[in-house]
């Protein structure tokens, strides 16, 4: 999460100055070499030294810089006085420029670039600007604006905020990752860009994804930015409109796949694991179908290691379901749910609910007779001639009459509960919405694929086609919907109310492996934190604004499960574990600059001998 400015000048310099003096370099021309090379200390660790930090470091590095809030004394004490006009703010007094900043803005892309130029230049206003500002910032450092920030992101990039880790560095993926100025980074966030969002294949124009997962690692759960990592393995994209941009920054090829993949992210989880250790939290972001279940299934067991698209959607729309049953009155076993999508969201929602209602005393058989699925060739049966039933997707397949159409498989199954992972704009037509409405008296829906533009039906569909009396939710926010006398307000079901937590939980504990267990405690700590009030508007999550007590709550039930059973490796157990994590939060505020300073207490007298020559020594 650093920028770093180019240093070929001062390289060049270096190099002329090692030719010229190759015979005759003294200890100091060495030095000041040197000096030049490095062009400035990058503060990295929990562990400041002052001796190696330079006057106008403190201003050039985003870790250390607070802008005009220096105050007159650390101005002249670190040698930065001069530097900045006289003015001087205060922390508070530069959010509310902040705010009048990006607001100027109309775009969101603008918007967008503003914050990153701000993360670039003062790490602590930026996460405190984003972590008081959740409900207008969070949809444009993550979803829906990052989706766009990552399909330009070739005309974008401007600096360095993770590793790009090419296919033609196998053999040296090690050795890449010493590059990354960290010693401690325990939460690493990587993607290889096959499936961004509902946007497809963008390649090495993910890097956006992980990027902001990360800030919010930091905004909505104080895990301190340095000890983030975003990743993207670079195997080349299928895009062929990328491979044609001259803008695009990956490898200019197909992507590589088959034996020679699996060996190069085999590498990959091993460079991580040898270059910050086994319990280093490795979160899996936006791979392709076929290859998000293969990772999971293949590393859960031997690295720390999740992923979002399956596990943190999963938990998040488990949350809405258990908030649901408090309107229909009923309990998982009295619902009939049909998945519109069998992509690693929708499976990983239905696991998460099978063993949500294996939890609450239905058999594992019976759970599963109780889930319906559609991909792109139908219904999942297996009587079907055409698809397949790869994977997970057997446990979903009915022996019944195999059917295409969605409208007639609704009307057929008559589920309570429609839930849409599928990516495909307006699956949820005015007639399936109806349809629900007609079987039950209160017809849940979730409209889950992000962004917006890939919503199986909006908010205002939903409601005016159901009377309003849907129980809705989707993936990407929507505005506030009228309906007669009353304005309902949909609750976005965003995987940030999850994940976040669910890291904080696992890093402070050290925890080496993350049971689907953690997932079902984070759906019910945040469905526990849903008021009445949140479901009379229209919502089935809380209001953004509380997301960092949400996300303290989930850690505190993670690092419950986590010492329960025998996952953890941070001991003694903490008994006060609210108190515990909450001391190891990220600080959001200005810290002194001013190096540390104390008294000695006056030394006690005592009369020393009178000197004598030291000649009978010497002779």
């Amino acid at each position: 999460m650093f920028s770093r400015p180019s240093v070929c000048g001062n390289l060049s310099k270096l190099c002329r100055t090692g030719a010229a003096t190759t015979t005759s370099t003294t200890p100091a021309v060495a030095a000041l070499a040197l000096n030049e090379a490095r062009g400035y200390h990058e503060v990295v660790g929990d562990i400041i030294c002052p001796s190696q930090v330079r006057g106008i470091d403190h201003i050039r590095d985003p870790r250390l810089n607070k802008g005009l809030a220096f105050t007159l004394e650390e101005r002249q004490v670190l040698g930065i006085h001069g530097l900045q006009p006289a003015r001087f703010k205060t922390q508070e007094e530069q959010l509310q420029l902040c705010k009048i900043a990006v607001n100027r803005y109309t775009e969101p892309l603008n918007k967008y670039l503003y914050l990153s130029d701000l993360h670039d230049r003062n790490e602590r206003l930026f996460f405190r600007f984003l972590s008081e500002n959740i409900e207008d910032l969070m949809p444009i450092v993550y979803t829906p604006t990052v989706g766009l920030a990552c399909q330009r992101f070739g005309l974008i990039y401007r600096r360095p905020h993770g590793l790009f880790v090419t296919f033609n560095d196998r053999g040296h993926i090690f050795d890449v990752m010493k590059n990354w100025p960290e010693p401690n980074v325990r939460a690493i966030c990587v993607t290889d860009g096959e499936r961004i969002l509902g946007l497809g294949d963008l390649g090495a124009c993910g890097m956006g994804i992980p990027v902001g997962k990360l800030a919010l690692y930091t905004a909505l759960a104080g895990i301190k930015p340095h000890q983030c990592l975003p990743i993207v393995v670079d195997v080349g994209t299928n895009n062929i409109d990328l491979l044609e941009d001259p803008l695009y920054v990956g490898l200019r090829q197909k992507r590589v796949v088959g034996r020679e993949y699996d060996d190069f992210i085999d590498e990959f989880m091993e460079a991580v694991v040898k270059r910050y250790g086994q319990n280093t939290l490795i979160q899996f972001e936006d791979f392709g179908n076929h290859n998000a279940f293969r990772f999971l299934d293949k590393y859960r067991n031997t690295y720390c290691t999740f992923n979002d698209d399956i596990q943190g959607t999963a938990a998040v729309a488990v949350a809405g379901l258990y908030a649901s049953k408090r309107v229909t009155g009923k309990s998982f076993k009295d619902y009939t749910f049909l998945f519109a999508g069998a992509g690693e969201a929708a499976i990983g929602i239905a696991d998460l609910v099978v063993k949500a209602m294996v939890s609450e005393g239905v058999s594992t058989e019976e759970a599963y007779s109780k889930i319906y699925m559609v991909d792109i060739d139908g219904l999942l049966t297996t009587t079907r001639k055409i698809g397949n039933l790869d994977g997970h997707k057997v446990n979903y397949a009915k022996d019944y009459e195999p059917m295409q159409d969605l409208e007639q498989i609704v009307s057929a199954i008559k589920p309570n509960v429609l839930i849409g992972a599928s990516a495909c704009a307006g699956l949820f037509t005015p007639k399936i919405l109806r349809t629900m409405a007609d079987n039950n008296d209160r017809p849940v829906v979730f409209a889950l694929s992000n962004p917006t533009s890939k919503a199986e039906c909006t908010a205002e569909q939903a409601y005016q086609n159901t009377d309003a009396r849907v129980i809705f939710s989707s993936g990407s926010p929507f505005p506030p919907v009228n309906v007669g006398d009353k304005t309902y307000y949909p609750g976005q079901g965003n995987n940030a109310y999850i994940f976040p937590g669910v890291a904080l939980g696992v890093i402070c504990t050290g925890t080496h492996h993350i049971p689907d267990d953690m997932f079902l405690i984070a759906a019910q700590e945040l469905a526990n934190f849903v008021e009445l009030s949140d479901i009379e508007r229209g919502s089935l999550y809380p209001p953004l604004q509380s997301i960092q007590e949400v996300s303290m709550n989930i850690a505190i039930g993670v690092t419950k499960c986590a010492y329960d059973k025998g996952l953890a490796s941070t001991y003694p157990e903490p008994q006060d574990k609210r108190k515990w994590l909450e001391d190891q939060l990220y600080n959001f505020n200005y810290e002194c600059s001013m190096p540390v300073t104390w008294t000695w207490p006056r030394m006690p007298y005592i009369k020393t001998r009178e000197e004598s020559p030291l000649i009978a020594a010497i002779k």
